[in-house]
């Protein structure tokens, strides 16, 4: 999609909030949905309002188009003036807008859920795991984003089977969504007594969680088992059935989560996971069907593709997609993550302009 059709979905949706947020019916309904409703408007608010400016400024260039063919000398000096002054503007505005861009149609979602997965390499691919969990959160801290574990496994030596979060901020899905991918760590692990370097693996998702009224889930649209959670090993945690597992029946999607001791705050929880990925799936078909679409090999959240690899002993990170080397990971894995997002973000941004002069 062109970030001109982009941009015109994100004013129409804004406008249809902001007539939703003064309709008499909504505003005597539930307060919730009202909450979700001002929560989407805020999150459209910073790149419609100025989308809009942009068209008005674009209306006003074109008005003054008799006045620059005018006879008159001094008003067609005067308009050559404004107008330029106006192009100036709008020019600038538009480069904002393109920086709005960045990340499509939910660039500008402040909520996103996040999950990690051990992959190759047994236990020291649940270390890895744990330790891009405590990467994302040490600069999630930094951003000022709430974090929120909405579920984990942990595996015998204290690291990550499977971790899924929920981070929440000012463009916090805009920033992580490239740390979708394949995560490649190269080091020498704890157990090593040979001091030998192991290559193991993590898979990261990152996908924008929706507004409550964007997915219509009804509880006969999944089936919900309830079960006792349970630690390392098979520990049992409690001996209370308060985890819960969803089961989309449509799809077979499922999602459990036994982080929290009450079955109704893991069942809230899961309904936000599950609704999380029924919309992820939903766009995924979406790209899918716009085949003529172009695009960018860093904005496909492919969890298969090898994106990025971490090699301790050089202190060494490589992103595979766009080339980039840095020679800090002792930095980059206490939390600064902030140069390999804005080197994405920068990629991203090229790919944009690119494609605005096709």
């Amino acid at each position: 999609m062109k970030i001109r059709e982009q941009l015109e979905q994100s004013l129409a949706r804004f406008n249809e909030l902001e007539a939703m947020m003064s309709d008499p019916q909504i505003l005597a309904g539930e307060t919730g949905n009202m909450a979700t409703i001002m929560r989407e408007h805020g999150g459209l608010s910073k790149v419609a309002t100025k989308y809009r400016r942009y068209k008005k400024i674009n209306d006003e260039i074109k008005g003054l188009a008799p006045m620059l063919e005018s006879d008159d000398a001094d008003e067609r000096s005067m308009a050559e003036e404004e107008s330029g002054q106006l192009k100036s503007d709008r020019d600038k505005i538009w480069d904002e807008l393109l920086e709005l861009s960045v990340g499509g149609e939910d660039a500008n979602r402040t909520r996103c859920v996040l999950e990690i997965r051990a992959g190759t390499g047994g236990e020291e691919a649940a270390l890895f795991a744990r330790d891009l969990f405590e990467m994302y959160r040490r600069y999630a801290e930094t951003k000022g984003w709430k974090v929120e574990i909405m579920d984990s496994s942990v595996s015998e030596r204290g690291g990550f089977k499977e971790i899924i979060l929920s981070i929440e901020g000012d463009g916090a899905y805009r920033e992580l969504q490239f740390e979708s991918g394949g995560h490649r760590v190269q080091r020498v692990p704890e157990t090593e007594a040979q001091g030998r370097i192991h290559t193991s693996a993590a898979t990261v998702a990152v996908m924008p969680e929706p507004e409550d009224i964007e997915i219509d889930l009804k509880p006969e649209d999944y089936r919900l088992d309830k079960f006792c959670a349970s630690g390392p090993g098979g520990q049992h945690v409690n001996k209370t059935e308060s985890a819960i597992r969803l089961t989309h029946l449509e799809t077979g999607i499922v999602v459990q989560c036994q982080d929290e001791k009450s079955q109704h705050k893991n069942l809230a929880k899961a309904i936000r996971v599950l609704k999380t990925r029924l919309y992820e799936a939903k766009r995924e078909t979406e790209r899918k069907e716009r085949s003529k679409e172009r695009m960018s090999l860093i904005g496909s959240g492919d969890r298969s593709e090898r994106i990025r690899t971490y090699n301790f002993p050089q202190n060494r990170l490589t992103d595979h997609r766009i080339n980039l080397t840095l020679y800090k990971l002792d930095q980059i894995i206490a939390g600064n993550l902030q140069p390999v997002s804005k080197a994405c973000l920068e990629y991203e941004r090229s790919m944009l302009r690119d494609d605005e002069n096709d």
